[in-house]
C-alpha cells in the first residue's frame, strides 16, 4: 500500500488551534499516515513544540500529488488558505472549524477526533465546487495577470476620496457602466461571503451560476445578477478612470491601472471539498447567522 501523505494547516498564533494541530498530527502518525506541514509553516510550529519536528514538509520531498487529503483547523481564512495550497492537486479539503462563522467547514472543533479518525478510514465523501478563473488584460488585450477564485473575485478603487468607472460585460456584449466603489463577481460558495455583505444574493452551492453585484453605484440599474456559470464576465476599467484592485479571495491581488479589463469566468478546475455527513444547506444557513425559525410546524 502507497505511504498516505495528509497535510495539516493551521492558524499558528492561536493556542488552541496549536494544540489541535497537535492532537491531529499525532493521530495521523499512530495510525501509520504520514502528517505534512506547509513550508512556510513549520518552522513557527517547531517553535511553539518540538513534537511538531517529525511532520514532513510540503516541497521538501512532497510533492502536490502526494497529498491524499488536506485536514484544516481554522475559519474560512485558513481554508481558503489550504484551498490555495493544494490548487493544482486532486487532494480535498477537510475544514475543522476553530472560527465563528465558517460556512467552508465541515464540522466544528468537538467533532474533531471523530473527524480524524474517519479520513483514516477513508470515510468520507468529495464534493466538488465551482472556482473561478480570472485574467486580467491591458489596452492591447495581453494577459498580465491570471489567477483564481473559490469566494470571489473584486475590481475595488484604489484611492478612498474617489470611485472608479467601469463597463460591465457579460458574455462578449456590453451591459452597462457604473461609477462606483467597486464590483464582486462571486460563486455559489462566496455567496456568504462578500457577495452577501455586498447585499448580493444567497446561492444554494448545488445551484451553478456567478453573481455580479456592483458596491456602492452611481447608477439606476445597479442591482445584483446572477448569470450562467458558463458566462463570461469583463470588467474594463475606464481611461478617465483612477487606479483599482484586483482582490481575489482577499487572498491575492494584483494592481489595476485605467484601461485594465478583467475577464472572470467558470475555472476548468473546481474546488474539492471533503463531506463526512453532508448537511442541508438550509440548517447551515439557519446555524451560522442564527435565523429565527420558532413556530415552524413542518415535519421534524
Amino acid at each position: 500500500m502507497n505511504e498516505r501523505r495528509i497535510l495539516v494547516v493551521a492558524h499558528a498564533q492561536r493556542e488552541d488551534t496549536v494544540a489541535a494541530a497537535l492532537r491531529v498530527v499525532e493521530a495521523l502518525r499512530d495510525s501509520g499516515a504520514t502528517p505534512v506541514l506547509p513550508e512556510s509553516d513549520r518552522a513557527e510550529f517547531v517553535a511553539i513544540d518540538e513534537r511538531f519536528a517529525d511532520a514532513a514538509v510540503l516541497g521538501d520531498g512532497i510533492a502536490l500529488d502526494d497529498l491524499e487529503l488536506a485536514i484544516v483547523l481554522g475559519g474560512d481564512g485558513t481554508i481558503l488558505r489550504a484551498a490555495e495550497l493544494v490548487r493544482g492537486s486532486e487532494a480535498p479539503v477537510l475544514g475543522i472549524n476553530m472560527g465563528h462563522v465558517g460556512f467552508l467547514a465541515e464540522i466544528d472543533r468537538d467533532d474533531m477526533d471523530e473527524a480524524v479518525s474517519r479520513v483514516i478510514s477513508r470515510d468520507y465523501e468529495v464534493e466538488e465546487r465551482l472556482a473561478l478563473s480570472v485574467r486580467v488584460k491591458d489596452t492591447a488585450g495581453d494577459v498580465v495577470y491570471e489567477t483564481w477564485a473559490l469566494n470571489e473575485a473584486t475590481v475595488e478603487k484604489a484611492s478612498r476620496e474617489r470611485m472608479i468607472e467601469v463597463v460591465v460585460e457579460i458574455d462578449g456584449r456590453p451591459l452597462t457602466s457604473y461609477g462606483c466603489d467597486g464590483m464582486v463577481v462571486s460563486t455559489p460558495t462566496g455567496s456568504t461571503a462578500y457577495n452577501f455583505s455586498a447585499g448580493g444574493p444567497v446561492i444554494w452551492p448545488t445551484v451553478e451560476a456567478i453573481s455580479v453585484v456592483p458596491l456602492s453605484a452611481h447608477a439606476l440599474f445597479a442591482k445584483p445578477l446572477v448569470v450562467s456559470p458558463e458566462a463570461a464576465v469583463a470588467i474594463e476599467l475606464l481611461e478617465r478612470a483612477g487606479t483599482a484592485i484586483l482582490w481575489c479571495d482577499g487572498r491575492r491581488s494584483h494592481e489595476l491601472p485605467p484601461g485594465a479589463r478583467v475577464v472572470v469566468r467558470r475555472s476548468s478546475r473546481p474546488v474539492r471539498l471533503a463531506r463526512l455527513h453532508p448537511t442541508a444547506f438550509t440548517n447551515r444557513l439557519v446555524r451560522k447567522f442564527q435565523l429565527p425559525v420558532a413556530g415552524w410546524r413542518g415535519a421534524s
